[in-house]
This record gives C-alpha cells, structure tokens and sequence, in this order.
C-alpha cells in the first residue's frame, strides 16, 4: 500500500512501528505535490524547508517516547490561517504579499501536535464563495472531474485531500465552507460548534459564523485531528472554555437508541433525484446499524439563504475595512490622496466577489436600512436557531444531503451568484445556529461524489464522529479515491 492511499490513522500507525520516518514521509509527499497529478491548482505555497525541519523534529520527538498519534504526519493549512514566516494570501491580491509574523491559534496547535505542515492550500478569496472560482490564484479543479469544481470556500484543502496530495487539511466554515467541498469532493469534513475551536489568527469573514474544522478521508481521522485543534484560547472572546473529549477513543459503539430526524424540507424540490437515491441507501445502512427514523420539520430553512446573505456581508464589510492599503496588504501605485489610495487599492486589491458582499453589507448596515435588514436577519436566526432545538427536543441527530447537487462544472454557475449561493442551501442553517455539522461520503453520480450531512446538538461532535465512523465501518465510499484504488 502506498503511503498515498493511507489515512491519518494508518500513517500514524506506521510511524509509531518504524515502517517510516516523519522526514521519509514528509519528503514523499513533497515529491507528490510536485508531480503533474498535482496540478489541481489546490496549493498555493509549498513550505518544502519548515516541513522538512518540522519532520526531523518529528523524528526526534519519536526517538525521544515524546510522540503523540499526529506527530509526524503531513497536512496542509488553509490560506486563511496565519503561518509565521509564510505568505497568508486569503486567496486575495489584497494579501498576495503578506507575511504573517504569527501563527494562528489552530497552527500552533497542530505544530504542538507534531504534524508537519507542507504547504498552504487555495481557497475562494476571503472565504467567500462555493466553487473555489473567485480565488486570485485560479480555480481549483475537483480531483474525480477536473472539470468540475471542488466546492468552496475550503475547496483547495479538500481537493488535496481527495487527490491523495495529502492525508489531511485544516478548513473554516463560515456557510458549510468545510461540509460542502468535502461532500463534493468525496471525503469527511467537520464544522465544530461555533466556539469549540479558536478563530486567533484566523482571517475573518464573518465573525460571528465563522468556524475552524478538520478535514480529512474518515471520521476517524477527524477526531484525531479535532482533539489536537480544539480547547480553549483566552485571545478568542467567543472560544469556549469546556474540556475537550477524546473523540477518537469514543468511536465504538452500536447505533442502538439512536433516533435520527430527517426534515421535510432537505428532501423536496431542488434536490437531483440520483442525490436523493444516495442518501435514501445511506438511510438504509442506518437503520441496519440500529438507528431509528422520525420525520421532523425545520420550518424556517427557506429563510436561512437570505438571512445569511444580509449577516454575512454585513460582517464582511466591517471586518474587510482594515484593508486599506495603508499598513499592510496591497496598495495602488502613486496615489493622488488618501481618497484615492482608499479606493484604488480596495478596487484592485477585492475581486468581484468580495466587493459584491462588501456592498451589500454596507447597504444593510446603513442609516435607514439597518432594521429592515441586518436586525430582521438576526431575528430569522433566532427562529432558525429554535426550530434545531426543538428538533433536538425529539432526536439525538439530523440527517440530510450536503449539497443539493453532485459537483458543478466550472464556470457553470459564475455569472449567476444566487445559483451559486443556493449550492449552500442545506448547510448554511448550521452556521446560523452555530451547531456542529459533518459530511461524509455517501456514493456518486456518475463519477461526482455525493455527500451525507449529519448535524448534532451543540458540542455534541462525539456523537456525530461515532455515527460517521458506524456508517464507514459498513461502507467503503470513503475507501475510494480518483485513482480507482483504495
């Protein structure tokens, strides 16, 4: 078996038996981002010489009885996490030459974890899209089509994923920027409750949905990586100081007892039948593994797409206004005044669709419009909030699609925002609520991958690892990669 086919779990287990080393597996890896299965666009900056040092420390700290299950094992960080020392672009011209002079909480983390990170990998520009197309840097392609799209915004992490480039990549989901690439590029991704993990050194989008989730093959896999990234940060006022579950020694277990909800509203109109047959089978596997079925409502998830795209821009705008070409990030060349550096370098440093959301936040923000808008949205978010809890009131879990559709070709949504939008209809919710959320891989259209979403009741991600981890324990969608091999 290939070192490339291997999930974090068998890696970890292969370097905790001496098969390899860190540096053996790190210089591997870098090797295969180099070659032409690479070109994904799915890398923005390979950090060949701090991965090559960061393995050998690896080694040392395996020498030395000082390793843990991640220590020695390769990922790559979204661009949206600052790296000291490296470029952190956000995918944005704005930030193309920005060197972060810190670590993002998250990175901190997974480097005291022993993982070793090789590289920075693409994303839609400041998080903001769900096709990985509004990146400065290009498109990325989706590994099982590459005339598909990959999903965004984390579309650069799980094409890496999916294309065996990497066993692992950290993401944020700020709309189901984690849960949609995965769902469409076939492998498992996690969005923590809003809290669970710190946003330190996480560029914002939107503050207050803004989540830091891993990204890896399996559920197993993801709870390893979770434990490492979560706890609390005193720097991060929205970060919840609770201990952390070890996630992956409570994967055992049947789904006995367990009642899952499915709504009424994930299954209608605008869902592709050949999607709907896929996550009816994965019904079926679990009601084999023991679950139970009940049929609920969440009523005002018609609501939750324009609710979100008055929040979102909203926060955008405030958060996106530091970038003024004044002390850091691009700036236009030989401004006329401040006005005129204002302007230039936001309108050349934003693609269009930052500044579409920027405009729109500012609209809904203003004199006037700030009631009829931002405030009304935040009492939808409240009605939406309520309606999970009064699921929750009744079953342990929600099971759903992640995407209404199988991937997209590229270019085949651009120039039509609200289709695009649209993509994101059944994982937006879960960030409204700030709810724990995962996809996994439940089977293929043709051969585009299709995702299943489990949502959970807040900081209940054991739960949602163990039934994924069930459902993979039956199933080998999660097995199968571009390639053809396992």
């Amino acid at each position: 078996m290939s070192v490339h086919t291997r999930t974090v779990a068998e890696l970890s287990a292969g370097l905790a038996g001496g098969e390899y080393s860190s540096r053996e597996l790190t210089e591997s890896c870098l090797q295969h981002l180099r070659q032409p299965a690479a070109d994904l666009n799915a890398i923005i900056t390979v950090t060949a010489d701090q991965a090559l040092a960061a393995a050998d420390a690896a080694d040392r700290r395996r020498a030395a009885g000082d390793a843990g299950p991640l220590t020695g094992v390769p990922l790559v960080h979204k661009d949206i996490f600052c790296t000291r020392g490296v470029r952190t672009s956000c995918g944005s011209r704005m930030l193309d030459n920005f060197i972060s002079p810190y670590d993002a909480h998250v990175v901190e983390q997974m480097a005291a974890a022993g993982m070793v990170c090789v590289g920075k990998s693409n994303m839609d520009e400041f998080a903001m899209g769900s096709s990985n197309e509004t990146s400065f840097y290009g498109p990325v392609k989706n590994p099982w089509d590459t005339a598909a799209v990959p999903g965004g915004s984390s579309g650069g992490s799980a094409a890496a994923v999916a294309g065996r480039l990497v066993p692992a990549a950290t993401g944020t989901d700020t709309g189901g920027s984690i849960r949609q690439p995965a769902a469409l590029c076939g492998i498992t991704g996690l969005k923590p409750t809003y809290g669970r993990v710190s946003r330190y050194g996480m560029i914002a989008f939107a503050s207050s949905l803004d989540q830091a989730g891993p990204m890896a093959r399996t559920a197993e896999d993801c709870a390893l990586l979770l434990e490492a990234m979560a706890g609390f940060d005193p720097r991060d006022s929205t970060c919840v100081d609770r201990e952390v579950p070890r996630y992956s020694e409570e994967l055992a277990g049947d789904l006995s007892g367990v009642t899952i909800g499915l709504p009424k509203e994930y299954f209608g109109e605008g869902l592709d039948p050949e999607v709907g047959a896929a996550i009816d089978a994965a019904i079926e596997e679990y009601r084999k593994l023991g679950a139970s079925f009940r049929d609920i409502s969440l009523a005002n998830t018609h609501l939750a797409v324009p609710a979100y795209y008055v929040i979102a821009p909203a926060e955008c705008s405030s958060n996106l206004s530091r970038f003024d070409g004044v002390r850091f990030g691009h700036r236009c060349e030989s401004p006329r005044d401040l006005e005129d550096l204002y302007k230039r370098s936001r309108g050349e440093g934003f693609g269009d669709e930052v500044q579409r959301r920027i405009m729109v936040g500012t609209y809904a923000l203003s004199a006037g419009y700030y009631d009829a808008y931002y405030l009304k949205a935040q009492q939808v978010r409240r009605l939406i909030r309520d309606d999970f809890l009064q699921a929750f009131a009744e079953v342990d879990l929600i099971l759903g699609p992640t995407s209404p559709t199988a991937a997209f070709d590229i270019g085949e949504r651009k120039d039509d925002p609200v289709s695009m939008y649209l993509s994101d209809i059944y994982t937006i919710a879960v960030n409204l609520a700030g709810l724990p959320g995962i996809s996994l891989p439940a089977g293929f259209v043709g051969r585009r991958p299709v995702g299943l979403q489990l949502i959970g009741n807040y900081f209940e991600e054991g739960r949602l690892l163990q039934a994924a981890h069930a459902y993979q324990q039956v199933t080998d969608w999660h097995r199968r990669s571009p390639e053809g091999d396992n």
